[in-house]
């Protein structure tokens, strides 16, 4: 398989970046398995590899995803692979986060449209294109997340909830949910992160913790399973998670816990904020029940403590939000409020304004 791994002995690491040394192109990933231990990147020559890493984790989050796949099309039209197969085997490498079929497609039709001769160039100036509106969709989100967070709990000191990953590692910018965190925390206006360990590969405790870290935030690690107290205690302003998928009605697709986390904060008043690029409603899901939600391996559970020989696990990805349990969905476009289907398409219809 076309990767191998390279120690970074260097500062901050790009979650993802395209490179050009003599023996051809590749695609550079941070292994977010590796994290919070080490910094390694991992290198791609070719799709196969990249697949392997989208579906080991090792690069993940939905707007990178997205990233990740437009790219992956560039990589295989200047190898000179096929690039419809490859298209096809990206765009079903992890079947809930629509993102990364969209950035297939993005890259795909700037291939098959490209002058001849120029295919591989222009799929690469469209991958690039989609990383530049990803990272200012990120910084229009943290606007648009402030003021939200201002109306919902004016006075500042927000301890907010979250859940996942959902900063720099899973975006071409600072992020959805933690990249409107962290512009409170530059604020001034973070009091504390209550930061889920999401199991079972603990993305939470792995890579938010790492996050929340290095950007110097007053935050605390809690078992997912613990967050009701924090609710009952009235510790909680705001919960800010990502997606993966929203439906066109508004359902919302996260890490596996979102949705508990959701009831809990309508039992408590709370509100429950999705922040998510509009690359990431699909307007085709026509409700919650229509996203396909990955099942991972069960071994991520059982072996995560050790259970005993033959134990099954039910190991969903995510779950599924319905629209009514969420307050709003902050988009780069716009904040969605109340959540309808109305709503959700005509900001999405809108032309990107912060």
């Amino acid at each position: 398989m076309g990767d191998h791994l390279a120690e970074s002995g260097h500062g901050t690491v790009p979650a993802l970046r395209w490179e050009e040394p003599p023996d051809g192109p590749v695609l550079v990933l941070l292994d977010q398995t590796r994290l919070p231990q080490e910094e390694v990147e991992l290198v791609c020559t070719d799709v196969p590899a990249l697949v392997q890493a989208i579906r080991s984790l090792a690069v993940r989050g939905a707007p990178l995803l997205g990233l990740a796949g437009a790219y992956g099309i560039a990589l295989a039209a200047a190898r000179g692979y096929d690039v419809d197969d490859a298209a096809e085997v990206l765009a079903h490498a992890r079947p809930t986060a629509v993102n990364l079929r969209y950035g297939v497609q993005r890259a795909l039709t700037a291939f098959r449209t490209a002058p001849p001769h120029r295919g591989a160039e222009t799929a690469l100036a469209e991958a690039r294109r989609l990383h530049a509106e990803d990272a200012a969709a990120s910084t229009a989100m943290a606007a648009h997340g402030m003021r939200l967070l201002a109306e919902l709990a004016p006075g500042g000191g927000h301890r907010i909830l979250t859940h996942c990953n959902t900063g720099a590692l899973v975006s071409g910018g600072e992020g959805t949910a933690l990249g409107v965190v962290m512009a409170a925390h530059r604020a001034g206006q973070l009091r504390r992160l209550w930061v889920d360990e999401t199991r079972p590969l603990l993305q939470g405790a792995r890579l938010t913790a790492w996050e929340a870290a290095r950007a110097g935030m007053p935050y605390t690690l809690l078992a997912d399973n613990a967050a009701g107290s924090l609710f009952t205690a009235g510790e909680v302003d705001a919960v800010l998670i990502g997606a993966d998928r929203i439906a066109a009605d508004g359902s919302t697709a996260n890490k596996v816990g979102s949705y508990p986390l959701a009831v809990l904060a309508r039992y408590h008043g709370v509100p429950f904020v999705v922040v998510a690029p509009t690359t990431t409603v699909d307007l085709a899901t026509p409700d919650g029940a229509a996203i396909e939600v990955e099942q991972r391996p069960g071994s991520e559970v059982t072996d995560l403590a050790p259970s005993p020989l033959g134990t099954q696990a039910y190991n969903p990805a995510f779950d599924v939000t319905p629209p009514e349990l969420i307050t709003a969905i902050v988009t780069e476009n716009g904040v969605v409020s109340p959540v309808t289907a109305e709503s959700l398409a005509s900001v999405c219809a809108q032309k990107a304004a912060q």
